[in-house]
């Protein structure tokens, strides 16, 4: 009998401290997010606060990364290429306030004086519903063939998941910002390895609808890390009750004996 229960109380010791280790571990590693996550707001929101530079160098292009560039802050003259456009389709927007669905993305090439090709995203048309006409309407007067000073933002493109679905060429429609695609799919050229979220100039009729953006990252893992560490307290709670209840029930074991 006493084998018996040192036999269960240490295989349900055994289980007990894995699960604590496990629950620690996980509120450890979310209150590690959580320092990591206010590091990348504080840095986002300096570079969106951040006046605007002048556009990077051809040739330190291939050497920009999201960590460190994504949400740069730049301004620079470019013209409007005449090729077909793309659009995004949007339910909303997590960056931009003044957004909501549903809705397309325009995106447009973009010519530099030094003849590289950028891809602007030059705002959101509300309410296309995937409209190819609506949309062709939208970024038809931006085509002027005169080169125009752009703000914006750095962005570098999306990678589709699982169950996006996948672009309609016939429409010139996407569900993802990946420019790279684009340019690829609709003989825009080679293009550079970012595109630009516009800021400014908004156009005189507001379509498509270009606009400062803003940080607005979700930070829930302090309640997800007090979830684990309560997780880990029950856990060690459940084991001290059924230690003490054994050791409790012990003597009316031996005197079965």
């Amino acid at each position: 009998m006493m084998h018996e229960l040192r036999k269960r109380g240490t295989t349900f010791g055994i289980f007990t401290f894995s699960m604590l280790a496990v629950f620690i571990g996980l509120g450890v590693w979310q209150l590690q997010r959580r320092v990591e996550k206010h590091a990348l707001i504080a840095a986002l929101t300096e570079r969106l606060a951040a006046a605007p530079a002048a556009l990077p160098q051809p040739a330190q292009w291939s050497a920009l990364t999201p960590p460190r560039d994504e949400f740069r802050r730049v301004r620079f003259a470019a013209t409007y290429a005449s090729g077909p456009d793309a659009m995004v389709y949007s339910s909303g927007s997590a960056v931009r306030d003044d957004v909501s669905g549903p809705g397309t993305w325009a995106f447009l090439p973009a010519r530099l004086a030094t003849g590289e090709t950028v891809v602007i995203n030059t705002g959101f048309v509300q309410n296309t519903m995937q409209d190819r006409d609506q949309q062709d309407r939208a970024v038809k007067p931006l085509l002027t063939g005169e080169p125009v000073t752009l703000t914006g933002y750095l962005r570098f493109p999306e990678t589709a998941g699982t169950l996006t679905p996948a672009e309609n060429l016939a429409k010139r429609l996407w569900f993802t910002r990946d420019h790279l695609a684009m340019a690829h799919a609709l003989g825009w050229g080679e293009v550079a390895p970012f595109y630009i979220d516009l800021e400014q100039p908004l156009p005189a009729n507001g379509i498509p609808k270009p606009g400062p953006l803003d940080v607005h990252l979700k930070d829930d893992h302090m309640q997800y890390a007090i979830t684990w560490f309560a997780l880990a307290g029950a856990v060690l709670i459940a084991f001290a009750v059924w230690w003490r209840a054994q050791r409790l029930a012990q003597p009316f074991r031996d005197q079965d004996v």
